[in-house]
């Protein structure tokens, strides 16, 4: 089963991530105290997973998630799917396109997270999630196309 490995919120822009054992994520804004989570918008939480930051040698927090999850094949979401996060529950929005600031870890980072770096979320339902929390798929949209057919296509 897919669960969350790490929890990420940065208190201003441009700060690193600040690594919290838990958090409230708050309906149509995002985690609480995260600089990043906006109301109404389509990047309120950005989920990673573990497993591609691993084969990457980066640690968490460094691409600016939100939350880190082990387990899950985010390339495999659909725009419009729900995702429970311990006691939230998130709609994909669209996958994360890496910016220039990838380069500022690590030159050519942003070109080797292209389609790789995670997917954008909205909240839909609040609630509290701690690390170790389990991560599952509640629907699937069926005309969407997923980030990894949408790739393989392109």
């Amino acid at each position: 089963m897919a669960e969350v490995a790490h929890l990420f919120v940065c208190l201003r822009h441009r700060l690193p991530m600040r690594e919290v054992p838990e958090t409230e994520i708050v309906l149509g804004k995002g985690l609480k105290g995260c600089a990043h989570g906006r109301p109404g918008s389509k990047r309120q939480v950005l989920l990673m997973d573990i497993e591609t930051l691993e084969a990457m040698d980066l640690t968490p927090g460094i691409v600016k998630e939100n939350v880190t999850t082990r387990g899950l094949n985010l390339r495999s979401l659909c725009r419009g799917q729900r995702v429970r996060v311990g006691g939230a529950v998130l709609e994909v929005t669209i996958p994360c396109e890496p910016c220039r600031r990838m380069d500022d870890i690590r030159p050519g980072l942003q070109d080797e997270l292209r389609g790789r770096r995670g997917m954008l979320c909205q909240v839909v339902a609040g609630g509290v999630v701690r690390r170790g929390d389990p991560v599952q798929i509640d629907e699937i949209a069926a005309p969407a196309k997923s980030a990894e057919e949408t790739q393989a296509r392109g």
